[in-house]
């Protein structure tokens, strides 16, 4: 089974890799490993209320937690990290079953659910908590991210801004940005950003 086609892959740009990304380790176990398959993943693209909402509906993912990563605050509060002067970022912590899915599929994925080659800026959503990063917690995952990165930028006409950085504290955010998109739907960021990016993601995999 392919496991990256059978994962969500939207086509705003279309991205070219190699057949399987020849080269490239592995993230994580085989599919087919005895080992514990549950691997985690941290991400930053803009607001954690869209990558979020996004993400919950690939197949394979387990769990996914809005939070901040990347900063000197210890537990920090939204409120603080919306200042941009704790030097965290938005992230959501993505559990996943690597026995459906792979690390590669889902940076994959990452790269092109938001835009890579804007510096800390997502749309309407400007400063360095809404920075392109990826945290990584192996060194497996950290030759992954930087092998898709450098295939990734032949896609796009800007260079890439994306960071990968070691992950030295995840921070999960206060309970009422858990969920966030399901919990409050006719919010206006979520009916008027988050919805139609949703809508999409759906059409994609009918």
């Amino acid at each position: 089974m392919n496991l990256f086609r059978s994962a969500f892959f939207p086509s705003r740009t279309r991205l070219h890799y190699p057949a399987d990304s020849e080269g490239l380790p592995s993230a994580g176990e085989s599919p087919t490993s005895s080992t514990d398959p549950i691997e985690t993943l941290i991400l930053g693209g803009g607001c954690f209320w869209c990558l979020e909402a996004i993400f919950q509906k690939v197949k394979g993912v387990q769990k996914v937690t809005s939070g901040y990563a990347g900063g000197t605050v210890d537990n920090p509060t939204y409120k603080q990290v919306c200042t941009g002067s704790t030097g965290h970022a938005e992230v959501v912590q993505i559990q996943f079953d690597s026995r459906q899915i792979l690390c590669e599929a889902l940076l994959k994925i990452f790269w092109h659910i938001h835009d890579p080659t804007t510096l800390n800026k997502q749309g309407e959503d400007i400063g360095t908590q809404y920075r392109s990063v990826i945290f990584f917690s192996t060194p497996e995952q950290k030759a992954v991210a930087e092998g898709l990165r450098a295939i990734t930028q032949d896609s796009f006409a800007k260079p890439i801004v994306t960071e990968i950085l070691p992950l030295e504290k995840f921070w999960p955010a206060e309970d009422y940005h858990q969920d966030y998109f399901n919990q409050n739907p006719n919010q206006p960021y979520c009916s008027i950003v988050i919805a139609p990016k949703l809508r999409k993601f759906l059409k994609s995999q009918e």
